[in-house]
């Protein structure tokens, strides 16, 4: 997932326009700091820079991130420290005043999103849809852009769906060896 989603996410529930979000709290979060990825490219650079080219160790994976053995970190983290911090220190939207922030729902899978979705915005959706019709399409551009949020939410979900439910738990203990040796340098 691009790392910047989460950024985004949290932006968004900040803001106060992300009620619920769908995931598997348990799964674990792969945090990976630009910096420290900068760091182990060049700690490796200088490890392996007198090596020949050929051979076993030169075929290292050196893995960045927070989804390690060491360090796991569940999405579950995420909602938690967002809202406090948006409690604590609210968003301040245009008009200056701060935005409140609810607990985030958390949707376990993929069926209880689509009811969610389902009762709060799509059938009322198809409600908008009727009365615009009974009234002259006076209602025509606020249904068109609730329709277009609601496209965009599913698609989102759609595309992001793998990353939401994924528990894998990488290796980095190649990384923490090449820490080390770094250490040692200084």
């Amino acid at each position: 997932m691009d790392r910047r989603t989460v950024d985004s996410v949290v932006v968004t529930y900040g803001k106060g326009k992300l009620k619920c979000f769908i995931l598997d709290q348990t799964a674990l979060l792969d945090m990976i700091p630009a910096d420290m990825v900068v760091n182990v490219i060049l700690m490796g650079m200088v490890a392996h820079a007198n090596q020949p080219t050929s051979g076993d160790d030169n075929n290292i994976i050196y893995d960045v991130g927070s989804s390690s053995f060491s360090n796991p970190f569940k999405y579950v983290n995420i909602s938690d420290y967002a809202t406090r911090y948006f409690t604590a220190k609210p968003w301040i939207n245009r008009d200056g005043k701060p935005v409140k922030v609810a607990k985030l729902k958390i949707l376990k899978n993929i069926a209880t999103f689509k009811r969610y979705m389902f009762f709060r915005y799509q059938l009322p959706l198809k409600g908008q849809k009727l009365a615009n019709a009974m009234l002259c399409h006076s209602f025509k551009g606020m249904y068109l852009e609730n329709k277009r949020k609601i496209q965009i939410a599913m698609r989102l979900v759609h595309l992001y769906k793998p990353y939401f439910f994924f528990n894998g738990v990488f290796d980095n203990m190649n990384t923490e060896k090449l820490c080390q040796r770094q250490e040692r340098w200084i």
